[in-house]
């Protein structure tokens, strides 16, 4: 006797799970190529961050300490990319230091996506200091004196020559510290060695997983704006209303998550619908 051919509920319950992960796989890349332009709610801490920049005095020195590597790159090169924009918008003059050694370099790729949307000048209106050894140290030095701290910068000039060096002893002369931190040292300890010590105005951007830490910091005071992680990095980009990276993959997150769901109420709709017809094929 003929085997009973399966129905297409039966045969889609059973479907080759490489035919899912292939859907899936196409919904994460698509939007990453082409942004669905999802909406992204800003938050408080974001707002605040982008708020604080905004008021910076015009020809004011910040300081951005860039401390993480290529290991937070996916969350931090977003949140970098988008803060140069930011500050190369303002008339302010942007030095930047390094207290991981892999941080010049990053500091380097996100200049790199940033300086062709600008006229801003190196060494005149911002400079790449490079990375220091020393930690809490180095954070303490900067505010006894910044130059004899970084007497060149990352390409070996003399920061004497520099103009947007120009006046800046010490944490005295800076409006604003800004980290983005990926773990030890970072913000943490700038709050600990420099907020507290020198009453310095700070905003923070972090990889996710420091987050929950740093938000004591913005509650009490402490930070006066953070970003916290990849969706945090989105929402500043849309703020800016400059979106990049963060928010495409704010795109694709979303759409894989919708896939993945959509996938799960289908099979155990599949499950239910056999089910009732075979018990209803037992019972005549």
């Amino acid at each position: 006797m003929a085997k009973p051919t399966a129905r297409w509920t039966e045969r889609l319950e059973h479907l080759d799970r490489r035919i899912i992960f292939l859907v899936v796989a196409v919904g994460i890349l698509v939007p990453l190529v082409a942004p669905l332009g999802l909406p992204v709610t800003v938050t408080e801490p974001v707002q605040a961050f982008r708020d604080q920049i905004d008021g910076l005095p015009p020809g004011s020195a910040v300081l951005v300490s860039a401390d993480w590597d290529p290991g937070s790159r996916a969350e931090l090169l977003p949140a970098t990319v988008a803060l140069f924009h930011h500050l190369f918008q303002r008339d302010v003059r942007v030095l930047i230091i390094s207290l991981w050694p892999a941080g010049p370099r990053m500091v380097e790729q996100a200049l790199a996506e940033v300086r062709g949307a600008h006229t801003k000048t190196y060494g005149k209106d911002y400079v790449n200091l490079g990375f220091k050894e020393g930690a809490e140290v180095v954070m303490v030095s900067l505010g006894d004196n910044l130059p004899a701290t970084f007497p060149a910068d990352y390409y070996g000039t003399p920061v004497s020559t520099l103009p947007v060096l120009r006046g800046i002893k010490s944490y005295k002369d800076i409006a604003m510290v800004i980290t983005l931190s990926a773990g030890y040292p970072g913000t943490k300890e700038w709050v600990q060695q420099v907020q507290d010590r020198y009453n310095m105005p700070m905003i923070s951007a972090c990889a996710g997983v420091s987050a929950p830490e740093y938000y004591p910091y913005y509650q009490a005071g402490q930070l006066k704006g953070l970003i916290g992680g990849l969706k945090a990095s989105a929402e500043y980009e849309t703020v800016l209303e400059r979106k990049g990276f963060a928010v495409a993959a704010m795109d694709a997150q979303a759409l894989g998550h919708y896939i993945i769901i959509g996938f799960i109420i289908l099979g155990n709709a599949l499950y239910l619908i056999n089910k009732w017809t075979n018990l209803g094929a037992r019972k005549e």
